[in-house]
């Protein structure tokens, strides 16, 4: 099995910055990659970012292009997202999630483990 625990959120206003990370825990040499993902109130869950562990491949929505950046440190232990120019819409529940598969995709099922969240709210 494995954990994941994510931190970082909480309320700032636009155009502020906030850097999420995602500890990972237990069996994580079973994954492969990471993804963000983020759920506003009333509506889906939506794919915001993802890097594999060996860090050559990353992928980010459009929405959140040229202001977010997704990271990881060597140990494959954390994984971050750093926010900037935040707004309104950003706000949301985010989660980090954990893949065993190597290829890239933006459906939730296609990963196996995810944390619990972590609330993102942006006033403006």
């Amino acid at each position: 099995q494995v954990q994941l625990v994510e931190s970082g959120g909480g309320l700032v206003q636009a155009g502020d910055s906030l850097r999420l990370s995602c500890a990972a825990s237990g069996r994580t040499s079973v994954t492969s990659a990471m993804g963000w993902f983020r759920q506003a109130p009333g509506k889906e869950r939506d794919f915001v970012a993802y890097i594999n562990w060996s860090g050559s491949k990353i992928y980010y929505a459009d929405s959140v292009k040229g202001r977010f950046t997704i990271s990881k440190d060597n140990a494959k232990t954390t994984v971050y997202l750093q926010m900037n120019t935040l707004k309104p819409e950003d706000t949301a529940v985010y989660f980090c999630a954990a893949t065993s598969r190597a290829l890239f995709m933006t459906t939730q099922s296609w990963y196996d483990y995810w944390g619990q969240g972590t609330q993102v709210t942006v006033s403006s």
